[in-house]
């Protein structure tokens, strides 16, 4: 088989060169140049317009039907959830996270369910069949209808995909498949790119669900060039902490389902399980109320979670006080320092700040900012909050406190697991009573810091 003809491309300004240099000779950038294969000339009497012309056939949208994609679950409700409902047919899945992290170990667990009713394909680059066997012996799974590939080369693996005919296939890892068409290693940007090129194009056609497997940088980001997550359907990312038995699997795109969901496991000796009530494991387990400890109620997704903000605050013995947030952003913890001096009268700036999310979860959302300011002022008077007590709502500089999304589920969250009070933005309480819990509206921060006494 006669190799393709490569060029190198520039990824600022898209201009061509036939080989590789240091600095575009179009737009004098450096270290722009990546490896791609030439597109064919079109024959001989035809220009590219009356061959676009001939492959694709105009349509209206009104005439094209629409109808709800279905779906396959993967018997592991939390993975279901974070995918919208379960695998779609032609969907092209990418999950990424830390090495060791359980991505394989979710994805056999997954194929081990599937195989009782579909034809799946699990191709692994990384690791031997004997590796395999032996996980899948060591997890009690029913793998005997999974179907190993041991492949890196992407012409063999389309060729079995072709030959099969499965219905899902993991690839196991992007990162490791390479293409003859070109010269570069594996791994490097033009074989992932190109790579996940054909694969996507092959489950559009075929109707064939797969699952990549990305490897992610020390930063935590996906590896590989960034248009690879533009290319599939579904982006999700493995987190935890390795020295910790749970994790979280989260969505960051889905073109058929919401994003931002999150499944939450715990890692077993037979693999990973799911955890029924999440709110439990970010939650401490105090024999007393303890400054600096408040509970919060976080939008993920379509879950409301209760999740503990913990607050430590000590004399500062340096011109320059600490300022230190897990799992909360860090500038919006100054923000909220300035805003609790300037308009609640509660100054800090004598004082280490550490801020702290409990379990290892990480809030995006503002909604935490009035639990972070009440657990500030509880362990800087060292003053527990009221037991049974949840907190959720935006602050903004003029010192409101505005109101956050899908208040009502969250409450009704907090008083299922027993909670009985809940200081809210005034623009989320509730119409109706919610049985058995005390709401307390508030529209500033001062109002706040003075229905905490």
């Amino acid at each position: 088989m006669a190799k393709a003809k490569t060029i190198y491309s520039c990824t600022e300004c898209g201009g061509q060169s036939p080989k590789w240099q240091g600095q575009c000779p179009h737009c004098d950038a450096w270290n722009t140049l990546v490896e791609s294969v030439a597109e064919a000339l079109p024959a001989a009497g035809k220009n590219r317009f009356s061959a676009l012309a001939a492959s694709g056939k105009l349509q209206q949208l009104a005439e094209v039907e629409a109808s709800e994609v279905s779906r396959t679950p993967t018997g592991i409700s939390e993975f279901d959830r974070v995918l919208g409902g379960g695998l779609v047919e032609g969907g092209v899945v990418l999950i990424g996270g830390d090495p060791g992290i359980g991505k394989s170990t979710l994805l056999l667990q997954a194929l081990a369910h599937l195989s009782q009713s579909q034809k799946v394909l699990y191709v692994s680059g990384e690791e031997s069949a004997q590796q395999i066997a032996l996980r899948a012996k060591r997890l009690s799974l029913d793998a005997r209808s999974v179907n190993l590939l041991p492949e890196i080369q992407l012409e063999k693996i389309q060729a079995t995909i072709a030959n099969e005919r499965p219905d899902v296939v993991v690839i196991d890892s992007i990162q490791t498949v390479y293409s003859e068409q070109l010269t570069s290693a594996p791994g490097s940007v033009a074989q992932v790119r190109e790579c996940a090129a054909q694969l996507t194009r092959l489950a559009k056609s075929n109707g064939v669900t797969i699952i990549l497997v990305g490897h992610v940088t020390k930063e935590g980001a996906l590896a590989g060039p960034r248009v690879l997550e533009h290319i599939v359907d579904t982006v999700l990312y493995f987190e935890g902490d390795t020295h910790s038995s749970f994790r979280l699997i989260r969505a960051f795109k889905n073109r058929f389902g919401a994003v931002n969901e999150l499944g939450v496991f715990a890692m077993t000796e037979k693999g990973l399980r799911e955890v029924s009530n999440p709110s439990a494991l970010f939650l401490s387990q105090h024999g007393a109320q303890v400054p600096g400890s408040c509970v919060m109620v976080t939008q993920e997704g379509t879950r409301p979670l209760l999740v503990e903000i913990q607050a430590l605050l000590d004399a500062s013995h340096s011109p320059t006080p600490r300022r230190l947030s897990l799992g909360l952003e860090q500038n919006r913890l100054a923000m909220l320092l300035a805003v609790l001096h300037r308009h609640a009268g509660i100054a800090c700036f004598d004082q280490d700040v550490f801020i702290n999310a409990v379990g290892g979860v990480k809030i995006t959302e503002p909604g935490a900012d009035l639990a972070v300011l009440l657990a500030i002022v509880s362990s800087l008077r060292s003053k527990p909050l009221p037991e049974k007590m949840v907190v959720f709502g935006e602050v903004g500089l003029a010192g409101e406190v505005r109101p956050v999304q899908r208040g009502q589920e969250r409450l009704k969250e907090a008083a299922k697991l027993g909670f009985t009070h809940a200081i809210i933005p005034k623009a989320n309480a509730p119409k109706h009573k919610i049985e058995g819990m005390t709401i307390i509206a508030v529209e500033r921060v001062e109002e706040a810091v003075e229905k905490m006494r």
